[in-house]
């Protein structure tokens, strides 16, 4: 499995607000910029993230993007599914119809396996601990300024 570029660019769009703050209000432009996001990929991201009640998008000129929880409430499965749907490693662990040998198949439970480990790493890793952390943003990004 290979994170889309649409999930890794939701991952930055939210680490990009959790570093600003719960409420605080950043312009599409500067979550654009400072997380290296293409602004038409940031607002079809926005939406999505937005209908998941991960942020609140404010229209208008003095508009922007704020994250609507404390960093240490969103992890990064939240972020990643809401963005690509659920984690899967293989057509047949999710839609076991599509290949005649699901029901026997040994290779499907270690697929299985493999993708509830994933899940659960990525349950287990909230914003807060990314903030803790050097993360993938640039130090003037980090900045905010």
């Amino acid at each position: 499995m290979r994170l889309t570029r649409a999930g890794e660019y939701a991952v930055r769009c939210v680490l990009y607000l959790a570093r600003q703050g719960k409420g605080v209000l950043v312009s599409r432009h500067e979550v654009a910029s400072r997380a290296d996001i293409p602004t038409h990929f940031l607002a079809k991201i926005a939406q999505q993230l937005a209908k998941a009640g991960i942020i609140e998008i404010t229209q208008g000129a003095a508009g922007g993007y704020r994250l609507l929880h404390e960093p240490g409430g969103i992890t990064l499965l939240a972020v990643i599914e809401t963005v690509i749907g659920e984690i899967s490693l293989n057509d047949c662990v999710v839609r076991p119809e599509s290949c005649a040998n699901s029901p026997i198949c040994t290779v499907h439970r270690v697929w299985d396996r493999a993708a509830a480990q994933l899940r659960e790493t990525l349950r287990e890793t909230s914003f807060a601990t990314l903030l803790d952390e050097s993360c993938c943003l640039s130090p003037m990004a980090a900045r905010g300024k």
